[in-house]
């Protein structure tokens, strides 16, 4: 059966890379065997994965153990390298952080993720720590519903057909029609509020950041324990340096960045 991807798709390449997704923040080490049934792949197939991986220096083994190395932080420096945004956004994230004292990133949309791009935290309020590289899934976030609202209708309703919402905590807006009704709304008001849906105890807001054109190209949001600050005060508060700081960054993009 031909491959309904296209004659060109060179699908080994897709496969040494799923070899390479299948270790994470969770699982840094993993045994052929786990290896081979997080890719639905046979042993002896992410065997010869995983040796040219360890021969091209992506991946190390203690014989039993497979992990990644340092090296392949290069396949995805070559892409921030070329993106101007975090150089852009990174001084008025500094400001903003010292004007409001809490943590504050951007992050682009990819797929049915954010991926965050730029960070200046200020204490850890979170389980799991965020980086440059770190993602979540784009409905349980702030920054994933202002991205989410800058899609065209047709791309926003094909990502809430496909999109499975997971109640992580009881706040989780877990239905696609939910899921609508809270995007239009940060359409409307231009920010959104995440009240502990990723996260007990992790109020977040977060504003897009448009390009010269009007397109959403990023989002910028505040996180807030929900001990320190409730939503009155994180509307009240931390809104309006928010979408200043949000403003100031799109100010300062040039044509055509990224």
């Amino acid at each position: 059966m031909s491959d309904p991807r296209g004659a060109d798709f060179v699908q080994s390449l897709e496969r040494g890379l799923a070899v390479i997704r299948a270790f994470d923040a969770t699982r840094p080490e993993l045994t052929l065997s786990e290896v081979a049934t997080l890719t639905d792949m046979t042993r002896a197939a992410a065997r010869r994965f995983l040796l040219t991986l360890t021969e091209l220096g992506y991946v190390r083994s203690d014989g039993r153990q497979f992990s990644l190395t340092p090296r392949v932080l290069e396949l995805g420096y070559a892409y921030l390298s070329g993106l101007s945004l975090p150089a852009i956004a990174e001084p008025h994230l500094e400001a903003l952080v010292a004007e409001v004292n809490e943590s504050s990133s951007v992050s682009v949309l990819d797929g049915t993720d954010i991926v965050y791009v730029a960070r200046v935290p200020t204490s850890r309020i979170m389980t799991v720590m965020i980086s440059v590289g770190t993602r979540f899934p784009a409905y349980a976030t702030s920054m994933g519903r202002v991205l989410l609202a800058g899609l065209s209708p047709a791309d926003l309703d094909a990502y809430l057909a496909a999109v499975k919402p997971e109640p992580l905590t009881p706040h989780t807006v877990a239905t696609p029609a939910d899921l609508r009704t809270a995007i239009e709304r940060a359409r409307d008001q231009g920010w959104a509020l995440v009240d502990q849906e990723l996260e007990e105890g992790l109020r977040s807001v977060a504003a897009p950041i448009h390009d010269r054109t009007g397109r959403v190209v990023a989002a910028l949001n505040l996180s807030t324990a929900a001990s320190r600050r409730d939503a009155a005060a994180v509307r009240r508060d931390l809104v309006p340096p928010l979408l200043a700081a949000a403003a100031r960054i799109e100010a300062d993009l040039p044509p055509g960045s990224r």
